[in-house]
């Protein structure tokens, strides 16, 4: 398979990716009574998955048309442009995941404390889960349509045109505009008034587009596209830290060790963030971030 480049110009690339973008969420609303009906609904869940596979497939075959065969150290196949390959997977599966949970250190020992890790030891509660097509959806379904359409599928257009770096900060901002989706359903359904769901909306904005920095940043360091579509499951999972029931814990000894973990947990992020994503471990010569 010949090895390809994607030339285009920067608006191009911006325009590509806000197209991107909006034929995502417009999947999610293409059914009769899809905004009406909550989200959490089976049958909305389930025609939900069937429009972001068919998505799956479109955007790439859109993708694909930007691209240009080239004989360049900088050329590709294009499976490998979308983090698709077997060079490196194993590490991909592991460290990230790892690097995510140091990250959640504070959260995992909240968890410890309240009791919530013996659930993980419960057979019935994996096999429950897997029934569970809210949990399918959480941890399997969105991370990997995400991923591949706000990470695969971007960052090809934009690293060669504003470079790794700046692509880092830039792709995240179309997931985390993408987001806004939730807040009409809210206000379309009466959950909420306008100002609180844009007071959600934008909380809801900055860490979603903080987290897709860092997935973009998992995506360019490892080459794979698995690397960001575990962490993306795990933090689905583990959900916004739950910073208001440490700072209220009635025990102040028990307080102050979460706290401490919260920290710790931090530190050691950012102490392990390089060498956990060292793009050698990955085999990684696509990205040069």
């Amino acid at each position: 398979m010949a090895d390809l480049i994607f030339a285009v110009d920067p608006w191009q690339a911006i325009l590509l990716c806000l197209l991107f973008a909006i034929i995502y969420v417009a999947s999610l609303y293409v059914w009769a009574d899809s905004v009406n009906k909550n989200r959490d609904h089976p049958d909305t869940i389930k025609r939900r998955f069937t429009s972001v596979s068919v998505i799956c497939v479109i955007i790439p075959l859109l993708l694909r048309f930007f691209s240009t065969y080239a004989d360049s150290v900088h050329a590709h196949s294009f499976l490998e442009w979308l983090g698709l390959r077997f060079s490196g997977l194993i590490p991909s599966l592991i460290l990230p995941l790892a690097l995510t949970m140091v990250l959640f250190l504070g959260p995992l020992t909240l968890h410890y404390v309240d009791g919530v890790f013996s659930i993980y030891m419960d057979s019935r509660y994996w096999t429950n889960s897997m029934k569970n097509l809210i949990w399918i959806r959480n941890h399997i379904v969105a991370p990997f349509s995400e991923e591949f359409i706000y990470r695969a599928c971007m960052l090809p257009v934009l690293v060669p045109c504003f470079g790794p770096g700046m692509s880092t900060f830039l792709c995240p901002l179309f997931f985390g505009v993408a987001h806004f989706h939730h807040m009409i359903e809210r206000i379309i359904q009466g959950k909420q008034e306008v100002s609180d769901a844009l007071k959600q909306s934008f909380f809801q904005l900055t860490y979603t587009t903080l987290f897709g920095a860092y997935s973009a940043f998992l995506f360019l360091r490892t080459g794979h596209l698995m690397a960001p579509v575990i962490a993306h499951a795990f933090c689905n999972h583990m959900g916004f830290p739950a910073f208001g029931e440490v700072m209220h814990h009635p025990n102040t000894a028990t307080r102050h060790k979460l706290i401490a973990s919260f920290v710790f947990g931090l530190i050691l992020w950012v102490a392990l963030l390089y060498p956990l994503t060292s793009p050698f471990i990955y085999a990684n010569d696509i990205y040069d971030l």
